[in-house]
């Protein structure tokens, strides 16, 4: 089997290191790992104790939740406080009232038949039949409470008497039952009617039939009421809150004993629950896939390194990792029991570090996430499942590290940033010590500001002490780095200035039209010089084949046929992206290198070749493979290339000619769509023409002519 040469092993690589599901399998490790470090702050503690024990510690509850069995007493008890509810039927009173008179009405509609039929029967057989009728037309119960004395009484009595009797029935009823009677008191109201009777006009027998049947007709009209009483013990169950022990709530202090109802509550609350649950790992599945799901779609979305580079992805998640591992670690010191302890976590680094490698919109998300994640990390029973209070602090100390560092990356910035930090973690500190109005002494808030201050300093060194690594590991093209790779003594820059000293000068000017250029439009002007350094080293490996290195010799091409320069020419691009790749130099030098004819027509040759062929010579062979400029910067340095190619070469050049020149050389790449994937506009090209243009009237400013010496040049 045929061993890989470096450069195979280097593609190989290569294509797995780019492969897009590199980028799903770093994300899964990430939210493993957060997932693991979370766990221990979600799961709720268990506690070994035991009914009638001291406490030996506050306990608190660590969520909030109904004590179901307490509410359900208070509702039991707020029900059992509502007696049953009577009410005074005054309608009774008039249907007992209309009893009587049916009573009297049909005494004498009785008396009236007996008129009628006196003369036909003798008087005892009448009075008989007279009984039995009224006996038999009044109900039941009625007749069985009258007694026949009574009814015989009525019976006997003269119209006038009846009539009597019945007003004076009627009355005492209505005067009675008027009156609130229960069962407890009807006896006594039924006693009190025959204070009703004082009619003297009546007999005596005639008084106690009226008697017997007023109390007859007295009957209870102060009734239990069911409905509303059921209704006044619903809504008083009703009014009856909730018995909710909070998040946080104290259940026990130190010192006292553990009775039947803090135990119950303890075993609510699940601190008591030795039984697998398996809510709080899905809550926090869901909470990691969350902040991952949010992380993963930011990153693919931003238009930054991290978007294609898995390497760099690596390096986020590196750096995501150390970070969250100093807030774990910081979060655990918090429990040692000194005072502010916990705000000298050095939650900055990760937004400095992103800033400098990365991008500031990435670092200031990061920091949002790290806030999220700290307030899990610094949570206790006092405060549940998340520490606003620190994710707070964790925020503002985060975002500010990344917010100062967005201009330079120098390491006197990285310095002066830490300041900043620690400037933002007094005041955030202060702010939570006021808002919680702790009343703390002066020590105690010189701990906290101590502690805050301290995580600024933190920060900015070990921020200073990890970049280099970073920047050396991933091949991270940061300013410092640049600078080192723009020093003329760098092995590959040395090559160039011995080997293809014209090249050199070439790439020295075209590095400062592409500088320039890059700065008008807002784009990495120090990385276009760097990258125009070294965007023909390719030309090193046949030097003499391009015109600004052949002095004094001839023009090797002139003895070859076009097709050989044609391969010539055309290999340079790749050749120095090849060498630059064997130096590990970045990729962003590289892509310049590889990018800057794009795809380009080698017209001199080309139109030799038709010259001398037989037939026409397809464009396709006379063009530049590419890849076509990738980025803003590989697009301007390949502009700059040519313009300065084209303008050396120009004779007596003026300013105009210039201008002309430049606009041409734009509008010929433009239509040749060597722009399309660089994302530069038409406005930014113009731009660029006016920065190129400006930067070459510098070079080829108007020189003043001397008058020549006549005696000196006829001596010659």
């Amino acid at each position: 089997m045929r061993k890989r040469s470096p450069i195979d092993q280097m593609k190989w690589w290569k294509r797995i290191s780019d492969h897009q599901y590199i980028r799903g399998v770093l994300f899964f490790c990430l939210g493993i790992f957060i997932y693991l470090l979370m766990l221990d702050n979600i799961l709720p503690e268990t506690l070994d104790i035991r009914l009638s024990q001291i406490a030996e510690q506050d306990i608190r509850s660590p969520i909030t939740i109904e004590n179901k069995v307490a509410t359900e007493e208070k509702r039991t008890e707020a029900v059992n406080a509502i007696g049953p509810v009577y009410e005074q039927k005054q309608e009774y009173s008039q249907a007992q009232v209309a009893k009587v008179n049916d009573i009297f009405e049909l005494i004498d509609s009785v008396n009236q038949l007996e008129a009628e039929e006196r003369e036909e029967q003798s008087k005892d057989k009448l009075l008989e039949e007279q009984l039995a009728y009224v006996q038999e037309v009044l109900s039941s119960g009625t007749s069985n409470d009258l007694s026949e004395e009574t009814i015989v009484t009525l019976l006997e009595a003269s119209p006038a008497q009846l009539k009597i009797a019945k007003e004076a029935t009627t009355n005492a009823v209505h005067e009675v039952m008027s009156e609130t009677i229960t069962i407890r008191n009807l006896t006594e109201a039924k006693d009190s009617v025959k204070d009703q009777f004082a009619i003297s006009t009546v007999s005596n027998r005639l008084s106690d039939a009226m008697v017997e049947i007023a109390q007859f007709a007295i009957i209870p009209n102060y009734i239990y009421d069911a409905e509303s009483t059921e209704r006044l013990r619903q809504e008083a169950a009703e009014t009856v809150e909730p018995v909710i022990i909070r998040e946080g709530q104290l259940i026990v202090k130190e010192g006292d004993m553990v009775n039947h109802e803090i135990y119950e509550q303890l075993r609510l609350v699940g601190l008591l629950d030795d039984s697998f649950n398996i809510y709080p790992y899905i809550g926090l599945a869901i909470l990691v896939l969350l902040i991952i799901g949010m992380l993963a779609y930011f990153v693919n979305e931003s238009k930054t390194s991290v978007q294609k580079n898995n390497s760099h992805l690596l390096m986020f998640t590196l750096i995501f990792i150390v970070t969250v591992v100093i807030i774990k670690i910081s979060s655990l010191l918090e429990g040692m029991g000194i005072i502010g302890l916990g705000y000298v976590v050095p939650v900055s680094i990760g937004a400095m570090l992103l800033t400098l490698l990365i991008h500031t919109r990435v670092a200031i998300l990061t920091s949002i996430v790290f806030a999220l994640i700290g307030s899990v990390f610094y949570s206790n029973d006092s405060v549940g499942f998340f520490n606003f209070s620190y994710g707070f602090y964790l925020l503002f100390s985060s975002v500010s590290g990344a917010y100062f560092l967005s201009e330079s990356n120098r390491i006197s910035r990285i310095l002066r940033a830490g300041i900043f930090v620690c400037g933002v973690n007094i005041l955030a500190v202060v702010s939570l010590l006021f808002i919680k109005s702790v009343q703390s002494t002066w020590i105690e808030i010189g701990m906290h500001v101590g502690f805050a201050v301290l995580s600024g300093f933190i920060a900015a060194v070990i921020t200073i002490g990890l970049l280099p690594f970073l920047e050396a590991g991933f091949g991270i093209l940061s300013t410092s780095k640049l600078i080192e790779l723009s020093n003329p003594n760098h092995p590959l820059l040395r090559k160039i200035l011995t080997e293809a000293p014209g090249t050199y000068h070439h790439s020295v000017v075209v590095g400062n039209l592409a500088e320039a250029a890059c700065e008008t439009v807002g784009e990495n002007g120090l990385l276009a010089r760097v990258g125009a350094y070294y965007h023909d080293l390719g030309k090193t490996r046949r030097p003499h084949f391009f015109i600004e290195n052949q002095m004094k010799m001839d023009n090797p091409h002139d003895k070859i046929s076009p097709q050989l320069s044609k391969t010539i020419i055309i290999a340079h691009p790749y050749d120095g992206a090849e060498l630059l790749r064997e130096y590990k130099m970045p990729k962003e030098i590289v892509d310049i290198a590889e990018q800057h004819h794009g795809t380009t027509l080698l017209k001199y040759f080309y139109h030799k070749a038709n010259q001398e062929a037989e037939k026409p010579v397809p464009e396709s062979q006379f063009r530049y493979p590419g890849p076509k400029a990738q980025t803003k910067v590989a697009a301007i340095v390949g502009i700059a290339d040519s313009v300065e190619a084209a303008v050396r070469s120009m004779q007596k050049p003026t300013p105009d000619k210039i201008e002309n020149l430049i606009r041409k050389i734009i509008n010929d790449k433009l239509e040749d769509g060597q722009f399309d994937e660089s994302d530069l506009t038409l406005r930014e090209l113009d731009q660029i023409a006016v920065s190129i243009c400006e930067t070459l009237k510098g070079t080829f400013h108007q020189r003043i002519e001397y008058p020549e010496d006549e005696k000196g040049k006829e001596e010659q």
